[in-house]
């Protein structure tokens, strides 16, 4: 088994399972306004993902507050005896009024701001919510504490795609506008 030495943290950064709103056809925008629990795919997800991590020295399991997320969390933390640690800092996007709406909604609504938001998410927000540079400012130092605080070990993060596409940019030093092309599913 691989071990990190003590200049590194093994971070496993895990989008949560999926909810209803995540293959609704359709899919709806889901930020932190609403706090849905896993579908039954989200929860059969959960359990894979923690049977595939459960024999990896995990030492702490981290969650967003948002409930899809800490049920996410539950199951790999369960699998290791660990208790879920929750993270305010890496709570979902807040998508504004675009809340449960369809993009195809949002930009039947709200068309200008809907074209800010796509020509560049970084300084436009969501309708009435926080765009990527504020997520930005928000998770990179929380998961810099993380890695710091944690070297020598693995420790699991469930959080959720823009917060994650948003950090993983910041890694790879892709533009902030462009965080959309890291691709990235339901755990």
């Amino acid at each position: 088994m691989l071990t990190p030495d003590d200049r590194t943290c093994w971070m496993l950064l895990i989008r949560h399972g999926a909810t209803a709103n995540n293959r609704a056809v359709p899919p709806r925008l889901q930020g932190r306004r609403t706090d849905p629990e896993l579908s039954p795919e989200g929860r059969d997800q959960a359990t894979r993902t923690a049977r595939f991590l459960e024999n990896l020295p995990i030492s702490h399991v981290f969650s967003s507050p948002l409930l899809r997320a800490r049920q996410t969390a539950e199951h790999i933390a369960g699998a290791h005896g660990l208790p879920v640690e929750v993270l305010p800092a890496i709570t979902e996007v807040d998508v504004g009024i675009w809340e449960g709406m369809s993009w195809e909604q949002v930009e039947a609504q709200y068309p200008e701001a809907y074209r800010a938001f796509m020509s560049n998410a970084a300084e436009n927000p969501y309708f009435d919510g926080e765009t990527m540079a504020s997520v930005r400012d928000r998770v990179v130092p929380a998961f810099a504490e993380l890695v710091e605080q944690h070297r020598g070990r693995w420790i699991v993060v469930v959080a959720h795609n823009v917060v994650n596409r948003v950090y993983l940019a910041h890694l790879l030093d892709i533009p902030i506008f462009k965080y959309r092309t890291i691709p990235q599913d339901n755990c």
